[in-house]
């Protein structure tokens, strides 16, 4: 069988469970080598053993993405052993509060904005030039409708999702000129443990599971996908593109 990502070599934050864990899956069915970031030990485990079940391989980094020099070493030892990365899909992020703006604490706060948006912004420093060192170097950042929704009680969360928008708006255009391609991907609403948390008395059966939501991530890994400065939208299955930046 032909692997369309054979001696690739993907890093997938937040990769222990959810869509994470899905896609870095789907990666290394694919062909890819994946390093696999996350938190929580247990479910990086339960991740490689689903990958060398399928006939992959991965790295597992256990990382809370909050410690950004860690990043910044991780960048080092790629750079060393693999002189290159070729996919980086940034999905790692938290929910945050469901409360008043006025009734939100400063530490929770600062916590949404670290994983959602600064540990991004330290991906994109650290791993842009093992990216660059790529012949096809791609990456994707799941993003939220409620970036432009800005529903009530979700304040940080969507503010940290408008920041991402804009922080890999940002990096696309600076980077348009170049073989990097890079994208935003709206799943929507999924199965996942931080849909429940948020929504607890929705109906997860009612929603698509994180497998199906990879299956649409994969391909925007291939180096076969050219559009940069995307938004694909995975409810519409349509790929959108970005309101053109202002002089």
């Amino acid at each position: 069988m032909t692997q369309p990502l054979a001696s690739r070599i993907a890093l997938v934050s937040g990769a222990s469970r959810g869509i994470g864990y899905a896609t870095a899956r789907a990666l290394a069915k694919a062909g890819a080598h994946v390093i696999a970031v996350a938190r929580t030990q247990g479910g990086l485990e339960e991740l490689d053993d689903d990958i060398r079940k399928d006939g992959g391989s991965a790295t597992l980094v256990p990382l809370n993405l909050t410690d950004f020099d860690g990043i910044a070493r991780l960048g080092a030892a790629l750079n060393e052993r693999h002189g290159k990365l070729d996919i980086l899909v940034g999905n790692a992020g938290i929910a945050g509060p469901s409360s008043p703006l006025g009734h939100i604490e400063l530490k929770p706060w600062q916590d949404v904005m670290a994983i959602n948006v600064t540990a991004n912004f330290q991906l994109i420093r650290c791993m842009e030039p093992l990216l660059r060192q790529s012949d096809a170097g791609r990456a994707v950042f799941v993003t939220s409708g409620a970036a432009s929704k800005a529903n009530a009680y979700r304040g940080p969360y969507a503010a940290s999702k408008a920041a991402l928008d804009t922080l890999v708006r940002c990096w696309a255009n600076e980077t348009a000129s170049t073989p990097l391609r890079v994208n935003l991907f709206d799943p929507g609403p999924i199965r996942t443990r931080m849909r429940a948390a948020v929504f607890p008395g929705e109906d997860p059966m009612r929603l698509d599971t994180p497998e199906q939501v990879a299956e649409f991530i994969v391909p925007m890994c291939l180096p076969s996908w050219n559009e940069t400065g995307k938004l694909y939208d995975y409810n519409s299955r349509k790929v959108m593109s970005f309101h053109p930046p202002s002089a």
